[in-house]
């Protein structure tokens, strides 16, 4: 019989945290979740997902170097995968120092535990498409340089050329898995996505009626399915080596776009009046306003447009979506209303 795994994942409270560990739990993994005392997330998603009981939970802290070194001695995980970070964009330019230390030197941090105490632990790095940033090329891939917009961006980018650094210079088994946006129903209500979907649901149960305010409906993003994008993730550690991986659709949609594919769900279609600041997004039928603009959502140094050619990844991993774009608007919109229903949002 075959020994059974271990994985350890960080990050688990999160979007992406939840849907991979219910993706290992059903290949018969034993997952081990480091959660962040006192963090802002809780275990509603993994609850929602039906997996909260089969997890085993570990408190941890990126920027506690001795504890993270306990937990790798401790357990010797077949496989990490490195999910948590301050993982909001806009907080960053106001925290720039914490999500620094957090989303790099967490990593360092990681990365010298497993090189230290479990050599053979194989290492999965959740880097992003923000650290492309002002685009280079189009579409962006493995070789694209970088060009990151926001402390975010700089910081995880750190942490991409150190998980590089590692597989390079001492023979760990590290990946990176650059992955653009993705995005599903576990979403966090403080991403632009979710939060459109989450304040239409509740304009559409009467719950509110005030219309949803938003930055640059002109950012352009390639938007995927996070339940897809897992699987890649350990697709990546299943290879005989470690490497390098854009996950994406090589399509994308401006926020503006997002909006007015979701309001289709509530069956609203939406006319834009007025320029700039001054932008209104109304339902065509009732006249009723949806959709304004709030100068604060603007960011210091915006990134304009993302799009990732996953090549590669079709290639080597095999990879493919499931979810397609407007699949993936009408499965988030209709969750919420649902949530919205049952008072539940």
């Amino acid at each position: 019989m075959e020994k059974q795994k271990t994985a350890i994942i960080t990050g688990i409270t999160g979007q992406d945290g939840g849907y991979l560990a219910k993706f290992l739990l059903e290949k018969g993994y034993k997952v081990i979740g480091l959660v962040r005392r006192g963090a802002t997330d809780t275990f509603v998603k993994l609850k929602e997902h039906g997996i909260f009981d089969k997890i085993e939970f570990v408190d941890f802290d990126l920027l506690e170097f001795t504890n993270i070194c306990r937990i790798i001695k401790k357990y010797r995980p077949d496989e990490f995968y490195n999910l948590a970070a301050q993982s909001f964009v806009g907080v960053s330019f106001e925290e720039p120092i914490y999500t620094t230390e957090a989303d790099g030197m967490g990593v360092v941090y990681i990365l010298e535990a497993i090189r230290e105490f479990s050599p053979h632990t194989r290492y999965y790095q959740a880097s992003t498409s923000e650290m492309f940033g002002k685009v280079q090329e189009m579409p962006q891939t493995e070789k694209t340089p970088f060009y990151p917009r926001s402390p975010y961006g700089v910081a995880k980018l750190m942490a991409h050329w150190m998980t590089t650094n590692y597989r390079e210079s001492f023979g760990l088994y590290t990946c990176s898995g650059i992955l653009f946006n993705h995005e599903s129903p576990m979403r966090g209500k403080e991403f632009v996505t979710r939060k459109i979907t989450s304040h239409f649901a509740e304009l559409y149960v009467g719950k509110t009626d005030k219309p949803v305010e938003l930055g640059n409906l002109n950012s352009k993003r390639d938007w995927g399915f996070a339940g897809d994008y897992v699987k890649m993730m350990w697709l990546m550690l299943q290879q005989d080596h470690g490497d390098t991986y854009v996950i994406a659709t090589n399509e994308t949609h401006s926020i503006r776009e997002f909006v007015e594919e979701v309001a289709k769900v509530c069956g609203w279609d939406i006319e834009w009046k007025g320029e700039g600041v001054d932008e209104i997004g109304v339902d065509k039928k009732t006249g009723k306003v949806l959709v304004k603009i709030n100068p604060k959502f603007y960011r210091p140094a915006e990134v304009d447009i993302l799009i990732g050619n996953p090549e590669k990844a079709k290639k080597v991993l095999g990879w493919k979506r499931d979810v397609d774009y407007n699949a993936l608007c009408k499965m988030m919109m209709e969750r919420d209303i649902e949530r919205a229903q049952n008072g539940n949002l």
